[in-house]
């Protein structure tokens, strides 16, 4: 895939665990969007979001925490030392670093960031966090015998001092002299221009980061055999066929009876909100294992969003070579879960690349159908051929007609129908409607919502 090379300023947030760097994304961002809580290490994988501060859009990264003692012969201790190493990559690509502090004494975990910084002195802005009500800044004074020009005292959480921290990175950043943009800019609704957000849901340790890595060319997502590694929402951004992807990689997903911890549940809260977010959904399997209960639950979560959804079965390399396997789990999986007959199957592996451009053109095909809008007078003539071929029953009690239709919205698609008697339209004559729709009018591979309206037959608005 084609890297999607970002042209706007990129500022990123770095320093120690704990001292905040989630608490000022979110605050830069005007929104909470990277997980916070009192635990340390929170944050691995770097997440980037682009906002707009005083007119001027950014790119903002909040990273890992910088951990001074890390035991790489365990598990946890390889992914600590990961977290540096990926925090220290993304620092290479920053236009601005705010390196932040929380108020009192210098540790030396701060110290040894410091020194590691020191390449990138003249693009550095130091902040203390935690200052709330003038908290501990005698001693945040202290850091500028490091040789810090300036410190900015901020309390993230209280919103203290932010104006003027948002003023000097702009100041910093020295934009050229052109039209401010606003926070609430609308998208453009060509659809060739505004990027098919994919979000990346599954099970843990079914192949998402590595899939979103291979699909952005880059090491943005941390791979690791250890389940729930993600946390936050990744984001990344490539171009295939002159078409802009930005992609999604979220947390695994469990049962609620197996999701202890508070990070784990706001992991995976931000993961299903990330359908919100997306036009379409990769669902990762296991193709070992194949479709899960689980599974089965994060499809319908999409299906009743009218999201589109891949079933992706990953690991396919592990599959054995012979003749008609997919096939085989494909029935399987059509047998499972026949409300998802619509659901394309892919077979990927995101290891080696087998199958993600088969599974992209399947993803661009679906978009199309999501984006696409039927002329009410083509859908009415269209409706009156299917009651010809099947008209609503005649009994007194189950007697309904069906006046006329129209699609109401695109992503998600959804058609309403004015009838007589709503009450009498049973849900097989639903079924037989949508099924209609899809194979005659261009929907085959999405969810299509109906909605039935009463309709006196007096009048057509």
């Amino acid at each position: 895939m084609e890297k999607n090379n970002f042209i706007i300023p990129t500022v990123v947030l770095a320093g120690r665990p704990n001292v905040g760097k989630s608490t000022l994304f979110n605050r830069l961002l005007k929104k909470r969007r990277a997980i916070t809580d009192p635990t340390p290490g929170v944050t691995r994988d770097p997440v980037a979001m682009e906002t707009v501060i005083l007119g001027r859009k950014i790119r903002l990264i909040d990273t890992g925490g910088f951990k001074l003692e890390r035991d790489t012969d365990t598990p946890e201790g390889s992914l600590d030392a990961e977290v540096v190493e990926r925090t220290l990559k993304t620092l290479k690509e920053a236009s601005l670093i705010l390196l932040i502090f929380e108020a009192g004494e210098v540790t030396a975990e701060d110290e040894e960031f410091i020194g590691l910084l020191r390449p990138y002195r003249d693009h550095l802005i130091a902040v203390v966090n935690k200052t709330e009500g003038g908290r501990r800044e005698a001693d945040a004074w202290n850091l500028l015998s490091y040789g810090f020009e300036k410190i900015f005292m901020i309390s993230a959480e209280h919103g203290d001092n932010i104006g003027a921290l948002e003023s000097a990175i702009i100041d910093f950043l020295k934009f050229p002299e052109e039209g401010e943009i606003s926070c609430d800019e609308p998208v453009r609704d060509n659809i060739e221009d505004r990027p098919i957000r994919i979000a990346l849901l599954g099970k843990p340790n079914t192949g998402k980061s590595t899939l979103s890595n291979r699909l952005t060319a880059s090491a943005s997502s941390i791979v690791s055999d250890i389940p729930g590694t993600t946390r936050d929402v990744v984001e990344g951004g490539f171009v295939y066929k002159n078409r802009k992807f930005r992609t999604l990689d979220t947390a695994g997903i469990r049962r609620k009876t197996k999701v202890s911890e508070n990070i784990e549940y706001y992991s995976v809260n931000r993961a299903i909100k990330s359908i919100d977010e997306a036009d379409i959904i990769f669902l990762l399997i296991d193709a070992e294992e194949g479709l899960t209960d689980q599974d089965k639950k994060i499809a319908a979560l999409a299906h009743d969003k009218g999201r589109g959804i891949i079933l992706t079965l990953n690991k396919w390399d592990l599959m054995p070579q012979i003749k008609n396997t997919f096939q085989a789990a494909q029935d399987r999986i059509r047998f499972l879960f026949g409300k998802m007959e619509y659901a394309p199957v892919a077979a990927v592996s995101a290891k080696d690349g087998a199958g993600v451009e088969e599974l992209l053109n399947t993803a661009i095909r679906m978009y199309n159908q999501l984006c696409r809008k039927i002329e009410t007078s083509a859908l009415n003539q269209a409706l009156e051929k299917w009651l010809e071929e099947y008209p609503p029953p005649s009994g007194p009690r189950t007697r309904f007609k069906i006046r006329y239709a129209v699609q109401v919205s695109s992503n998600p698609v959804k058609f309403v129908f004015f009838v007589s008697r709503r009450q009498a339209v049973t849900e097989p004559y639903i079924a037989y409607l949508r099924n209609r729709i899809r194979r005659d009018l261009g929907f085959s591979l999405i969810p299509v919502q109906i909605e039935l309206r009463s309709s006196s037959g007096r009048s057509r608005e």
